[in-house]
């Protein structure tokens, strides 16, 4: 898949995903979202057993291109459709059979948090930063943080990020929980092939069935999500049979 502003590697069942916009620390614009949604929608249908997700340069994500979004360019229908796709990314993330890891090296703000939070994991290197900056040019969360971030912090916790928008370095992120782990720069990557290489070592129907579960005990209240749990048939929850690779 060649794209413009999504860089795609493949490595033993480990796709990468890398936003290529470093010189504007990949904000997002209208083109880079719909080649995103394309790029991950082609991903969850492929052999891909982890989908890595990271950007270039000092960001993973500064949120929304506002230069683009101030241009003329950004319709009101180029801009339903913006939101429309930002949605359908974040839940395709969620949902995809698919382990899905957010490797943060550097900042990690509004609308890019919101893409890592709709992650199964995020880890980040210990330089990295961490904001909710909508209230400071006036906006709010339309891509799902409202309701990942309280889910994933607390409310408390989750009101005082978006109030104030101060910046949590990565080692608080990981002590409030927003992400798995911080870890030392140069040891980003090799912490993140140490989890790839766990998830292989694990069968790809069971990681698909528990995101399921899990997306259950996170939208379902305990009595429809056990039910939930306890509908699954048989065959998927007893030992499988061994699977190639």
């Amino acid at each position: 898949m060649k794209t413009q502003f999504i860089h795609h590697e493949e490595n033993d069942r480990v796709t990468t995903l890398t936003l290529a916009r470093p010189e504007l620390l990949n904000a997002i614009s209208p083109p880079l979202m719909t080649e995103l949604l394309a790029a991950v929608a082609s991903v969850a249908a492929s052999e891909a057993r982890v989908l890595i997700l990271t950007g270039q340069g000092k960001a993973f994500s500064a949120g929304v291109d506002l230069k683009y979004a101030q241009s003329p360019e950004f319709s009101p229908a180029v801009q339903s459709q913006f939101s429309q796709e930002a949605r359908e990314l974040c839940k395709m993330l969620e949902t995809m059979p698919q382990a899905v890891i957010a490797r943060v090296d550097g900042f990690c703000l509004t609308g890019g948090l919101e893409i890592a939070l709709a992650c199964d994991l995020i880890v980040a290197s210990e330089r990295s930063r961490f904001a909710d900056t909508h209230a400071r040019i006036g906006l709010y969360p339309g891509w799902g943080g409202s309701q990942r971030l309280p889910a994933r912090v607390g409310a408390m916790r989750a009101r005082e990020m978006s109030f104030t928008g101060r910046h949590y370095t990565a080692a608080e992120a990981a002590t409030i929980g927003l992400i798995l782990e911080a870890v030392p720069d140069d040891q980003l990557d090799g912490r993140i092939q140490e989890i790839c290489r766990s998830v292989l070592s694990n069968k790809s129907r069971s990681i698909a069935q528990y995101k399921s579960l899990y997306r259950a005990s996170e939208n379902l209240g305990l009595d429809e999500g056990l039910a939930y749990e306890a509908a699954i048939p048989f065959p998927a929850r007893r030992r499988p049979a061994p699977e190639a690779g």
